[in-house]
Parts: structure tokens; C-alpha cells; sequence
């Protein structure tokens, strides 16, 4: 057993317990006001659907000051009998543990995965700290395919909030499914599935000391499941209420930390990506249905006052990788009335793929090239919420499928320019 990065204290717990069958992690940072109700939805999940199956709950905490690991401690469920269809044989056992290394949740991940391997679990889960749409259903989807059907990847499938998850929608999904083929809907989604089997192997991948540690872990476990031709498909788990960003809001570190991540993959698995054309669709279990969600609050005038100001201070480095003609329309459009603002899903496909060319290239420090991209991904998003404002969750949806195509069709027609990737 390796615990390498494990206290002793935790090391002899681990030894005490010996193996499990399905551990669950939970990673936190200041989580006290909705980490307990993800704990009671997972304990009541694992009673009701594997009672007879050993589970531990392992919560990775990077360094709460409000309690978070208390309320962990603290959290059952109160009256079995109102969710149970039998009492459960075995006990749940928790674990709550600081983790180390790089702040950031891939640095929590990294302790689940080697808890999981020490443990030999068969299947494990991780789930978002604030959650406040999971039920224990979430816990029999994301368990049950690779229990129950070999799958070794389980990726979530939400409804959102059509302005909930920008980053995903606009750039990590399409980008995703264009390059490797598959249709994984939520590629960065918080909660997944997967086999002992894959947490042995992510564990063995040295990646620990970058930026995956900190927000890029979700694109590189979905990419190097993907990639590694592992058995993947996707669960529906209705709603993804969680303490959701504004678009417009400062997500520059994580922008850069997610993309910067998808495009180091590209630079591991090249001869993959090279061979892949069109996309399609991965196994879906779980039931679809209509779901309420929370609003979104979006302000339009001060997202493209950003992108206004970054064509401003910026395009003396997008001159470096992009073409006179992105150039010339990026300009036109910040000069552009807010009424008429517009980024079309063609321009917004070249930028992208400019981006990715700049970075395998290393034309300019990676830090500037990608940081500099957030004035457009907030213009693009502007652009998106103008268009979609009185569209229903399925126009928007099908907007998005077109902007798949795009990226599939011009990954294609571009194969020149972006083979030396």
C-alpha cells in the first residue's frame, strides 16, 4: 500500500479498514453551509442502493476555516425508515483528511485516488461539496454502471441553467467532442464514476505538481479516460443547483487553469486526436426529465465593456497567432452599439483553434496567450446571452449542437493548419 501522501493517523485508519467496495469522496473548502447535505444524500444513497456492499466517505478538505470537516463528521441521516426499502447490513464509514500539495481540488482528488487504491475499492464517486440539487439517486447512477455494467467512467449529465457553465458550453464540450469523438456532454462536471481500476491509473500519472492540481483535474480525468480507451459513458442526475458563477464575473483562473489543461492534452495524445472525425454519442443511463432550475443573472453591458477593453489593451498580441481578418472583426465588433454586438460561432471556432495553435507553438509566454483570451470569452458569452434570451432550454441546447458541428467541421477543413499540434 502506498501513503506516500497520507498522514500516519489516516494511514492507520486506512489499515484498520483494510479494503472497501465503494468509496465516495468529497473534496472541501469552506463548505460548512451545504457540505452537509451532500453528506446525508450520499449516506442515504449508499443505504438504500448497496446496503450489503462496504463504503467509505472520505472528505479531502484543503484548509477550511469555517468548520467544514465538523459538519462532516456530524452529518447523518436522522429517520432511515422514511427513504429505506431495507436496513443496511454493513456501515458507513467516513473519513475526513486535509489534503496536500498544490491548493486546488485536484490536489484533493489526488488523496481520494490513493485512498481508493490502498483501500482496493471497486468503484468510487467524487461529488461536488456544494451541491444543493443531489439526491441519493446521484449516488445508484454514478455507482451502478461501473458495478453493475463494467464501465470504468461515468460522467454527469445535467440540465442548467442555459447561462450556468459558460466555460463548458462554449469552449471545453465542443472542443472535447470535436477532438476525441465522443459526446460527453458535461466533460467538467464535478461529479463523476469511475472503477478502481482508473484510480489506480490517474494516481500513477505525475501531473500532481501543475495545474491540474488545482481547477484543470475534471477535463484531464474525462481527456485521459477518453484517450486511454477506457469504458465511458454519462448518467442524467437531473439538476445541478450548486453555487453557480456569473459569466461575468472574474473567472480568468479558471479559464485559464481548464483550458490550458485541455490543450497540454492535446500535446499527450496527438496521434489520437489526429485520426478522430465527426463525433458520437456515449451510453446514457438514468431517466430524463423536465427539472426547475435557479436564474442565472447576466450583465450584458458590463461583459462587453471587457471585451471592449481587452481588443483595446490586447490585440497587439492576438496579431501574433490570429489572422488579419479575426483581427479586423474583433475590432468591428467592439465598436459595435451594444444592440448590434455579435461574435459569430465561425470566428469564435478560428479564435479557439488560433489559441490552441499558439500554445503548441509557443509563440508567446503561456500565461499571456491564455489569460488574454478571457476578454473574448466573456465577448463570446455576451454574444451567446443576446441571442439565446427568449430561447427555451432546447433552442439553446440545439445552439450549442451547432457550434459542436462548427468546431467538428472546422477541425476538419483546418487539419493543416492545426496536424502540428
Amino acid at each position: 500500500m502506498n501513503n506516500s501522501i497520507l498522514k500516519k493517523d489516516v494511514a492507520d485508519r486506512i489499515n484498520d479498514i483494510k479494503e472497501t467496495d465503494i468509496l465516495v469522496g468529497i473534496p472541501s473548502y469552506n463548505n460548512a453551509r451545504t457540505i452537509a447535505h451532500v453528506v446525508r444524500a450520499v449516506q442515504a444513497g449508499l443505504t438504500k442502493y448497496f446496503p450489503d456492499s462496504k463504503s467509505v466517505i472520505i472528505n479531502s478538505d484543503g484548509g477550511s476555516t469555517d468548520g467544514t470537516m465538523d459538519v462532516v463528521q456530524n452529518a447523518v441521516v436522522e429517520d432511515f425508515d422514511v427513504i429505506l426499502i431495507k436496513h443496511r447490513k454493513k456501515p458507513i464509514l467516513k473519513i475526513t483528511i486535509p489534503y496536500h500539495g498544490i491548493p486546488g481540488k485536484g490536489s484533493a482528488f489526488r488523496t481520494i485516488f490513493e485512498i481508493a487504491d490502498s483501500l482496493s475499492a471497486k468503484a468510487c464517486i467524487v461529488v461536488d461539496s456544494d451541491l444543493r440539487s443531489i439526491t441519493p439517486e446521484w449516488v445508484e447512477l454514478l455507482i451502478k454502471p461501473v458495478l453493475g455494467g463494467d464501465f470504468d467512467f461515468v460522467a454527469p449529465l445535467y440540465h442548467r441553467h442555459k447561462y450556468d457553465g459558460t466555460i463548458t458550453n462554449s469552449i471545453i464540450y465542443p472542443v472535447t467532442r470535436a477532438l476525441y469523438g465522443r459526446q460527453v456532454r458535461q466533460p467538467i462536471g464535478g461529479d463523476f464514476g469511475f472503477s478502481g481500476k482508473l484510480a489506480a491509473f490517474y494516481l500513477s500519472k505525475d501531473v500532481w505538481n501543475t495545474d491540474i492540481a488545482k481547477y484543470g483535474i475534471d477535463i484531464w480525468m474525462t481527456i485521459t479516460a477518453i484517450a486511454n480507451d477506457f469504458k465511458i459513458c454519462q448518467s442524467f442526475l437531473g439538476a445541478k443547483i450548486h453555487d453557480a458563477k456569473d459569466p461575468g464575473a472574474d473567472l480568468s483562473a479558471m479559464l485559464y487553469q481548464v483550458v490550458g489543461a485541455a490543450f497540454d492534452l492535446m500535446e499527450q495524445y496527438p496521434e489520437r486526436w489526429m485520426a478522430v472525425e465527426g463525433s458520437e454519442p456515449v451510453h446514457t443511463f438514468g431517466f430524463q426529465y423536465a427539472v426547475g432550475l435557479e436564474p442565472v443573472t447576466v450583465n450584458i453591458g458590463r461583459m462587453i465593456g471587457r471585451f471592449q477593453l481587452g481588443v483595446k489593451e490586447l490585440t497587439m498580441i492576438w496579431k501574433e497567432f490570429l489572422s488579419k481578418d479575426i483581427i479586423n472583426y474583433l475590432r468591428r465588433a467592439a465598436s459595435q452599439p451594444d444592440a448590434k454586438f455579435h461574435i459569430s460561432d465561425e470566428i469564435w471556432v478560428e479564435i479557439i483553434y488560433g489559441f490552441a495553435a499558439a500554445a503548441h507553438k509557443k509563440l508567446i509566454s503561456r500565461e499571456h496567450l491564455l489569460k488574454s483570451l478571457t476578454p473574448l470569452y466573456i465577448g463570446r458569452t455576451a454574444s451567446f446571452v443576446k441571442e439565446t434570451l427568449d430561447s427555451d432550454a432546447l433552442r439553446v441546447e440545439e445552439k450549442i449542437e451547432g457550434l459542436c458541428k462548427m468546431f467538428e467541421n472546422k477541425k476538419g477543413q483546418e487539419k493543416d493548419g492545426i496536424s502540428h499540434l
